[in-house]
């Protein structure tokens, strides 16, 4: 016997049916082939067992006294732990009328009384291994969609500094300019500069280096609290924090934010001639996103604003003019 058939010999069945002689016939011929099988006579208990130990599948009798077998399926299938059990009715209902309202209801299959063993079991075992292939296709996607979760994130994140890099910038970019050009709001870019890195790395080594890189980045991604604002690394020791919704106000803001953010780690910078822990000069700017405009605009205005922190003696933050 394959692995795959004792494994779906021993699923548990769950019969629910008020006549003892098919009860009997249905429980003893499944027993036989090895299936873990419970049992219940009336429709509500059925409905108990399955909320305490769900099957992997259930034989559901249509007439039964109290709740007939339509309304017991139809409410195994409104929660959420037994809506994919799959339910095989049994009856000696033979009109097509029955039939429909009984897949109406949800039920995969149908089996009629008398019960023939032989039947039994085929339905039974095509419609366990339906449901195993189902559930193995879900696991396998749900794999795939994590796999795939995470090789889009190691290939839009930063491998030093673990914030966004270019590539998810640029793209991020390109999304919200075109969704801010249809809202008609504002758009707002930080471009962030680590001032004197050079002399940093000549004194510090360029694993000194890598370890400010990481910890000014840490400290920007701390400072920036919406889940649509973006802190990524530009290139080099240049950090780019892109803001949609977000006016030159705001921007100037958020930008003193996260000058203070870095401040706070007073990490030695010896030979700064700013001052003697690292320090950034950020530059500010904001448009209005037009769909024929090239996206280079924000861009070339942010890093304009971001010279002028720099000839002006770095370690501040310069807003575009208005």
């Amino acid at each position: 016997m394959a692995a795959e058939d004792i494994l779906i010999r021993s699923s548990t069945v769950l019969v629910v049916e008020d006549n003892a002689t098919n009860l009997l016939v249905a429980v003893n011929y499944l027993k036989t082939c090895g299936f873990n099988v419970l049992v219940a006579k009336r429709g509500e208990e059925g409905l108990q067992i399955v909320a305490q130990t769900p099957p992997d599948l259930i034989l559901l009798d249509v007439l039964m006294p109290g709740m007939d077998g339509f309304e017991v399926c139809r409410r195994l299938k409104q929660r959420v732990e037994s809506r994919d059990i799959p339910v095989i009715f049994m009856t000696a209902l033979t009109e097509t009328e029955d039939k429909v309202e009984g897949f109406k209801a949800g039920g995969v299959d149908y089996i009629t009384k008398p019960i023939k063993p032989e039947e039994l079991f085929a339905r039974v075992d095509v419609h366990l291994k339906l449901r195993a292939l189902s559930q193995a296709l879900a696991e396998r996607t749900a794999a795939l969609e994590t796999a795939n979760r995470q090789l889009y994130r190691l290939a839009t994140l930063d491998g030093l500094t673990q914030v966004a890099n270019r590539r998810c910038f640029d793209e991020r970019l390109a999304r919200e300019w075109k969704r801010l050009a249809r809202e008609r709001s504002p758009l707002s870019l930080l471009l962030i500069d680590i001032d004197h890195f050079k002399l940093y790395n000549d004194h510090y080594g360029h694993l000194g280096g890598d370890e400010c890189l990481y910890r000014v980045a840490q400290a920007l991604e701390r400072g920036v609290s919406r889940p649509a604002d973006l802190v990524a690394r530009y290139g080099g020791e240049e950090f780019a924090v892109l803001l949609p919704n977000t006016d030159r106000a705001g921007a100037a803001h958020l930008g003193r934010q996260l000058k203070d953010e870095v401040d706070r780690l007073q990490l030695p910078h010896a030979q700064s001639p700013v001052k003697n822990c690292v320090t950034l000069s950020l530059g500010v700017a904001t448009v209005l996103p037009q769909q024929d405009d090239p996206l280079t605009v924000l861009i070339e205005r942010a890093d304009r604003t971001l010279y002028r922190a720099k000839q002006l003696g770095r370690d501040r933050l310069v807003v575009e003019d208005a």
